[in-house]
């Protein structure tokens, strides 16, 4: 596999074509690849940006379904749960953000399909697939890896389950996230700091299974986890939650 990641200017306000940002920077793309696009980039695109005059305590009542005081950690960072995810401030990032809030993008699976339509139509290939990234914490861990937000253009997830491992047991419970390992790989190489290569584009892909068409309802239901299944269930149910604006 190969990972490359790319260089752009400073996307500020300025830019409101994630599109526009995509063709001037990504070279000629082939079947098989994959690219990886740091969400904070759509997000400052669409205006998704607050400035800091205003509480971020606010802005992640407003961007969760469920979310702990910021004073209940060390850290001083509300834990959330917003589009079926555990995230940190809501996703709410300062960092390369010049002085203000950058929010998670509005709608991220939209951004993958329209993005994965125009890259495929510009460049004439059949399969592609897009990903739109972040980064999360792990718990017990230091350091962060990488997460989707949205994909389109190949199945998210290597299922094992019901087939044997190396001596003939069955695998129970065993499947693999293709598009969190790529965002994982994107960030490796993109980095998090200013190294301003917010696009990668990833070839070679083992595990990828390209389709011709756009997530549906379906299949994004079938990637998410209720808190009654997860594994972690009992830990988030038993949590100090208190009810955030954003609606599921």
């Amino acid at each position: 596999m190969q990972v490359t990641a790319i260089k752009t200017h400073k996307i500020t306000e300025k830019d409101t074509d994630i599109l526009a940002v995509l063709d001037r920077y990504l070279p000629k793309l082939k079947d098989g690849m994959v690219v990886a696009i740091a969400s904070k980039i759509i997000s400052i695109t669409e205006g998704r940006v607050a400035p800091m005059t205003k509480k971020k305590d606010e802005l992640v009542r407003e961007e969760s379904e469920l979310y702990i005081p910021a004073s209940e950690n060390p850290y001083n960072i509300n834990l959330t749960i917003t589009r079926n995810m555990l995230a940190a401030g809501a996703g709410i990032d300062e960092s390369n953000a010049n002085g203000k809030y950058i929010l998670w993008p509005r709608d991220p699976q939209s951004s993958a399909n329209l993005i994965r339509k125009h890259l495929r139509a510009k460049h004439s290939i059949r399969d592609l697939g897009v990903i739109i990234t972040d980064s999360r914490t792990t718990p017990m861990r230091w350091g962060v890896t990488g997460v989707v937000l949205g994909y389109s253009g190949f199945k998210p997830l290597k299922d094992y389950i019901g087939t044997p491992d190396i001596f003939g047991r069955a695998f129970q419970f065993e499947k693999l996230s293709i598009i969190d390992t790529l965002a994982s790989a994107a960030i490796l190489v993109t980095g998090e700091g200013n190294e301003q290569t917010p696009l990668a584009m990833i070839s070679d892909v083992p595990l990828v299974s390209f389709v011709d068409h756009d997530p549906t309802p379906q299949e994004l239901e079938d990637l998410a986890i209720t808190i009654d299944m997860d594994l972690y269930g009992q830990f988030l149910k038993n949590a100090n939650w208190r009810k955030g604006k954003r609606k599921k």
